[in-house]
This record gives C-alpha cells, structure tokens and sequence, in this order.
C-alpha cells in the first residue's frame, strides 16, 4: 500500500515537472517565431541581400490598434511608431498578426510608454524583428505622416491645415457603395491557371477610382487580362499600386498619361469590367468591379519577373475605408474631381486635379 502511494506521488511529481519544463519551452517558443515560409524569405542573393517573399498577414484589428497607438503618442515624450509595433508582433506570432495579436501591441506600447523599455531593447534578441520591420515598412510606410489637408472655411472657401495621421485612401471614392470580401489566391482561368493576386471591389460602371498614395504613374493603357488599368509607383519606389478592369470607352482622369505624378486622394480612373481579351476596350468580365493589387519591390529586378511579391490587401482596404476621398462631378463631362486637397510636404503646392 505504501508503495503504491509513493508511486502515485511520484508520478504526481514527474507530471509536474514536465508541465514545468513545458511552460518554460512554450515561453521560449513564443519570445519569437520564424517567418512563414522559413529562412528563404531573407535570403542573400548574388545582386545583394534583399527580401524574396512576404506574407502579409495583419488584421484590420492590429492595424487599427497600432495605428491608434501611434496616433495617440504623437507629439508626446514618447512616440510609437505603428510600423515598428506590428513588426514586434509579427516576431513574436511568426508573422500571423491575427486580432490576438493586439495583446503584444497594447503590452508593448505600455512598457515603451512608462518608460520601462525601448524598442531597441524591447527587440534586441528576436532575430527575425529586422525582417519583419524591413517587410512591413514597405508595405506601409506611405500611409501615415505629417500633411497639410485642404478644409471648407466659415467664408465658403477653403483653408490649408497641418495635421499627422492617415494620409493614404480607399480606392473607392466616398459616397460610392461597394462590396467586397477576401479573394486574394482564388483561382483564374482566363489564358492559364493562375491565383488571384489583388483584391476585387465590386461596384457601379462609373464610379471613381481614387489614387492610394502619392506617385508616378509607370503604366496606362491596354492589357489583357486587366483590361484597361494603370500602374502607379510610390515615390520611394518600394509600391506598385495596380488597377485594373476600369470603363470602357472612358477608364481614366484626362489629366492622366504615363509619367505624370498623382497626388492621394485624385480621381485616376472609374470601375467598370473590361479585360479578358486581346482586343481593346472590351467588356468580358461578367461582373463591374475594380480589381487593385500591391506589389512589393526591394530590388528593381522584382519588377516584372517570375519573383513578383503580391500582397493580400483585404485587411489593408477595410483600414483604408477611415479615409475615402470626397469628390464632385464636373458638370457637362465624365468626369469627377476631388474637392479637397492635399499636401504632403508644408508650403510645397500640390497640382489640384
């Protein structure tokens, strides 16, 4: 009898004992995971290190509560930087920065805000946070800063305004309804099986399809798949916002052409469903939407090979919803125009289009 008492308490002891020695390997695991896909997303290549592969997997909910976060300090003592908070959290979830996630932000931000840690100290050992900032920041580093935004006066004109936050908007103009959910990978059949790499927003023939970001345009006109589109590069040259299916007979601003610089927030072009045909200007797409992708580039020669990074928007385009262009109909045309203004650099005077 004694000893099968002693053998239970044994066993209640080596129980806990691996528990134990679970919990510390469970901490461990969780201080940092490795990106999906491994270490080939950060290899060396012959014409230099760059990034090969990301996996953009953020929520609406931690872009919000970094962005909140980063909103809410700025000016202070101690400013967060959104950019640096997700990649924190992508470190520690090995890339899968789901609504959980935001747990890791609001830590963080509260240690970094009392003082108790920095970011650099915060991330010294995760050795994946330099490829995580590194990705996240060419994915978002357009979208929030200091600008000047153009407001309605009490005289019925306009005045200019210095502010800081989201600079960047919805691809669909505001007041123009759409719908839309998270399509990126489906399947396409059109020339050859293909995955979706963009984000469908369906809609009406017509409406007004607004510049993302700030940039130059690099590509207009016919292609077969995407119909009528265009190609817009950011300024620091690491996005290339696509848009494509756009209307027929009438797809863009007439102030656009190849090479001219876009301001965020212009009217560039209006949806429709053109493409899937080597002929120009047709309709074969069944349904009115505009299809909008972001490409990644951290070495020129990703631009237009087999090693393109395409990026899920889904999450992107819900957060850029806060921010949707206001526009007016330019009586006697086709066309439509922002009502407001923007300027990203204090006293340089944008083109209004």
């Amino acid at each position: 009898m004694r000893y099968l008492t002693w053998l239970r308490k044994a066993i209640i002891a080596e129980g806990i004992l691996i528990l134990a020695l679970f919990a510390v390997v469970s901490r461990k695991d969780a201080e940092e995971k490795q990106p999906a896909g491994g270490a080939e997303n950060i290899q060396v290549s012959a014409k230099g290190d760059y990034i090969k592969w990301v996996d953009f997997k953020v929520s609406y909910e931690a872009l919000c509560k970094a962005y909140e976060w980063d909103i809410q300090t700025h000016g202070s003592e101690t400013e967060l930087d959104w950019i640096e908070l997700l990649a924190y959290a992508a470190a520690k979830t090995g890339g899968n920065v789901d609504k959980k996630a935001c747990k890791y932000i609001d830590t963080a931000a509260e240690e970094l805000m009392g003082k108790e840690t920095t970011i650099k100290t915060l991330t010294r050992d995760m050795e994946y946070y330099p490829y995580y900032l590194q990705a996240y920041s060419a994915v978002l580093d357009g979208f929030v800063g200091e600008y000047e935004a153009e407001l309605a006066d009490e005289t019925g004109g306009t005045t200019w305004e210095k502010r800081y936050g989201l600079k960047a908007f919805s691809p669909v103009a505001k007041g123009f309804y759409y719908e839309d959910y998270d399509d990126f990978g489906a399947s396409r059949s059109y020339g050859y099986a293909r995955p979706h790499l963009g984000h469908d927003m369906m809609g009406q023939v017509g409406t007004p399809i607004i510049a993302i970001e700030s940039g130059t345009v690099e590509a207009l006109g016919w292609n077969q798949y995407g119909g009528w589109r265009i190609g817009i590069r950011s300024h620091d040259k690491k996005r290339y916002y696509y848009y494509a299916h756009l209307r027929q007979n009438y797809p863009y601003a007439e102030w656009l052409e190849e090479g001219c610089e876009v301001t965020a927030g212009d009217v560039i072009g209006y949806m429709g469903h053109t493409g899937y045909s080597t002929k120009e200007n047709v309709n074969n797409i069944e349904v009115t939407h505009l299809h909008w992708g972001l490409e990644l580039i951290f070495d020129e020669s990703q631009k237009e090979s087999n090693n393109e990074i395409w990026i899920d928007v889904y999450a992107l385009t819900r957060f850029l919803y806060k921010n949707r262009s206001e526009v007016v109909k330019v009586e006697g045309t086709k066309e439509w125009k922002r009502v407001y203004g923007l300027r990203e650099e204090a006293g340089k005077e944008e083109i209004i289009k």
